[in-house]
């Protein structure tokens, strides 16, 4: 439209040019909308509206082939649940056009090519799957299909390759049969029973030591949390038997099977997967989730067997709709709700099942938690009469196996319920989970509520909690969320830094310099120090506490007055923690004064780790003391400690992404010179030029260095505070003679696993420290596991 209105603006003959040469950007436009919106809701059917579309399509060929074959290629790789329609929309093409068809296949493996080197392994799955339902549209010919599924295999056979890369390739054969199964047994039953066979043979010899630290639940019953190689070869072998008769993929080519079966086929071109790179990153293996089965939707159609290949079909579609249209929470609401097929599957269980196993997927969902929240919100919203109950009934299960379920999976759990709960008025029949009031705090359920109703409190306030929640859960209810202050009043002037706190206070509300200030705290008493030391430099707690105390009840009032007060007092605050002991305190006196606000304490924390008033390992040590034993299980602490570790990648890469940027500009630099010859005077103002930049980069360098020590250091500092924990928990409970697997252990080593998964881009760089210094052969075997399956996840 602008560019329309912005043509007419001009004199008549001006005009008329502009609207000629924008006329062809509006056809590709045309053509683009076109092709990206067959196959959704429509007064035609779909096979009149692909039969159009490729009559369109082949008219526009002579004029605008490049534009359709990218378009084409685009819709292969990004629209992955619209498969069947494009490859039938190619199908028809290449029956009236033997050209073009060649054209597209080699596009498509050229786009094949392009997707494995860069890592994007998950497009490339689609891609393949598309080559493979060509197959079934008369456009490649089943042998040559065959033949790169042979090569595909083949990469089991080779050696010293990360485990994760055969997987993949095996993984990319196993999830096109269901589309092209049958066809390519009837024209090559024995090349396809030898590929089964060797991939058989490959899941025999696989390791999966890292299955236990994938899996969202502990427990088989009443659902087996499945690898999903081992899961996706019993549904293929089901699929074999069953005589690869499959009832759920949509095929509109099946209509147009007369048109299609008279067209030439194409061969692939030999290909050849591209041999290991030593910084490929291939995807990390998965378990499959399960909650539902058909006894759980009593009503309407039955949900196929987790052992079915509608089962894989079904999740593979549904996981491909959030994951195109995933930044549009209402309309992937609607495509969800318009699945194809939907009146012959219990669709809302299987909508909710496939969000939730996202939503815990290990080690961190595919999109951003929140996602998930709002688009189960759209979802009640669009099917009131339905979804919200199915979510209910979900939300009960998930509450009724809390014991054998992943820490982190709990976390997210808490935050996804106490979310969904503040767009619906808290609204929950809290009674029905009255069984958490009879058993101790500790133990899972009843945790799990008291953290839900602290969330919710963060999204409300303390008295609608009260309101909201029976009186018999008074228990599990938070508490008021006030500011403690040591020096309250006279009752409180007895202690020894109570006149100091008065005199400080007034110093803060008259506007008194940090000079002045700071000459007042020097005459606070050292409880550190002897009678008959003259130094009187050693760390002195109290300083620290009568300072940050009298400073945080003057702005207790909000978040913003705190961090305004954390500000303009920085320069008192870095002279008072100049040693480790002084970072500790300032921690500890945080937790003092705002104990009964969780969330206060984060971002107080949060804050003074990035103005650098403490460092990121103070905190790390802080939060395993024994000040904070009492808390370690609370989410909070965990969202403390993983916020701190992010901050510290955060920076080690700002500073690397920094000195890159310097050695590339110097580079640039140097071949400008060098390709322009430049006389003296040019010379000397470049060199001088190189010569600032090579210092730049020498100081990055050496901030680099720094930093990463730094970040080490931080995961030495985590890790070996988890090794003094556990192994004092297991030898007390084996000189006690005592069942190891108290709720606070099951906490405290899957928390051990989450530092583990969350951070493992970063940790895989310090492997061989942390085995050492810390995960050594003498480890007790408890701790050594998990630090084992984590190696494995990448083998």
């Amino acid at each position: 439209m602008s560019r329309r209105r912005h043509s007419d603006e001009n004199d008549g003959g001006q005009a008329h040019k502009r609207r000629r040469t924008s006329e062809p950007i509006e056809i590709e436009d045309r053509l683009e909308s076109l092709i990206c919106r067959v196959g959704e809701k429509s007064t035609s059917s779909l096979e009149s509206n692909l039969e159009g579309l490729a009559g369109v399509l082949e008219a526009d060929l002579p004029n605008y082939k490049n534009k359709i074959l990218r378009i084409l290629c685009a819709v292969a790789r990004l629209l992955p649940e619209k498969l069947t329609v494009y490859t039938t929309l190619v199908g028809l093409l290449n029956a009236r056009n033997y050209n073009f068809g060649g054209e597209f296949v080699e596009a498509m493996i050229r786009q094949l090519k392009e997707t494995l080197k860069n890592n994007l392994y998950n497009e490339a799955v689609y891609l393949v799957r598309f080559l493979s339902d060509l197959v079934n549209c008369h456009v490649i010919a089943a042998p040559s299909m065959v033949a790169m599924f042979e090569n595909f295999v083949s990469v089991t056979q080779e050696e010293d390759v990360p485990q994760v890369r055969s997987d993949w390739f095996v993984y990319v054969v196993l999830s096109c049969l269901p589309w092209v199964g049958k066809e390519l047994y009837e024209k090559k039953d024995v090349e396809m029973d030898r590929l089964l066979s060797q991939v058989e043979g490959y899941l025999k010899r696989r390791v999966k030591i890292h299955v236990p630290m994938l899996q969202v639940w502990t427990a088989e019953k009443p659902h087996p949390q499945e690898e999903y190689l081992d899961c996706l070869w019993a549904q293929i072998q089901k699929l074999k038997k069953d005589r690869w008769q499959e009832r759920h993929i949509l095929r509109p080519y099946i209509a147009f099977d007369s048109v299609l079966c008279e067209a030439l086929q194409h061969n692939l071109p030999p290909f050849t997967p591209p041999g290991h790179m030593p910084d490929a990153q291939y995807p990390m293996p998965r378990v499959v989730f399960r909650m539902f089965d058909y006894t759980d939707a009593p009503e309407g159609p039955v949900m196929p067997g987790s052992h079915s290949v509608e089962r894989f079909v079904i999740e593979e579609n549904l996981h491909c709709i959030i994951k195109t249209h995933w930044k549009e929470r209402k309309t992937c609401a609607a495509q969800l709700l318009s699945y194809p097929g939907k009146n012959k599957i219990p669709l809302n269980y299987h909508i909710v099942e496939v969000i939730f196993g996202e939503l815990f997927q290990l080690p961190s969902p595919p999109h951003m938690d929140v996602m998930y929240t709002t688009l189960l919100i759209e979802l009640c919203k669009l099917q009131p009469g339905s979804l919200p109950q199915v979510l209910a009934q979900a939300t009960e299960m998930l509450y009724m196996r809390l014991d054998t379920m992943n820490t982190s999976c709990v976390d997210r759990l808490i935050n996804w319920f106490a979310h969904h709960l503040s767009n619906f008025q808290f609204r929950w029949s809290w009674d029905d989970w009255a069984d958490c009031l009879t058993v101790d705090l500790e133990k899972p359920k009843p945790k799990f509520v008291k953290e839900v109703l602290e969330k919710c409190m963060r999204l409300s306030y303390h008295q609608r909690i009260i309101d909201i929640v029976p009186p018999t859960f008074s228990a599990l209810i938070p508490a008021d969320p006030t500011f403690t202050y040591k020096y309250i009043d006279e009752s409180t002037s007895s202690l020894p830094g109570y006149p100091a706190a008065i005199n400080v206070g007034n110093a803060i509300k008259n506007r008194a310099s940090n000079e002045e200030i700071l000459t007042i705290l020097k005459e606070v008493p050292n409880p550190n120090q002897e009678d008959d030391d003259d130094e009187g430099e050693s760390f002195n707690p109290l300083k620290i506490d009568v300072f940050l105390q009298t400073l945080l009840h003057l702005a207790a009032k909000s978040f913003s007055h705190s961090f305004s007060a954390l500000g303009k007092f920085h320069e008192i605050l870095k002279t008072l923690t100049e040693s480790d002991e002084g970072k500790l305190h300032i921690l500890k006196v945080i937790y003092e004064v705002w104990r009964n606000h969780p969330q206060m304490i984060a971002v107080l924390v949060d804050k003074m780790v990035r103005t650098q008033i403490v460092d990121c390992a103070a905190v790390a040590n802080w939060l395993f003391s024994q000040d904070m034993a009492h808390e370690f299980t609370r989410l909070f602490i965990w969202e403390i400690l993983h916020s701190t570790i992010r901050k510290m990648n955060k920076h080690v890469q700002k500073i690397q992404k920094e000195l890159e940027e310097a050695k590339d500009k110097l580079e640039k630099q140097q071949h400008k010179r060098r390709d322009s010859g430049d006389d003296e005077e040019m010379e000397k103002n470049s060199e001088d030029e190189d010569g600032q930049l090579e210092e730049q980069i020498e100081r990055l360098q050496e901030k680099v260095e720094s930093a990463q020590s730094e970040q080490k250091n931080l995961f030495l500092v985590i890790f070996q505070r988890f090794i003094m924990l556990l192994t004092e928990h297991l030898v007390r409970c084996e000189t006690g003679s005592v069942d190891i697997s108290t709720p606070w252990y099951k906490n405290c080593i899957e928390r051990l696993q989450q530092i583990f998964l969350m951070h493992h881009a970063t940790i895989q760089q310090y492997m061989g420290t942390l085995e050492n210094l810390l995960f050594t052969a003498e480890l007790d075997h408890h701790i050594l596991a998990v630090y084992q399956q984590f190696c494995a996840l990448q083998l």
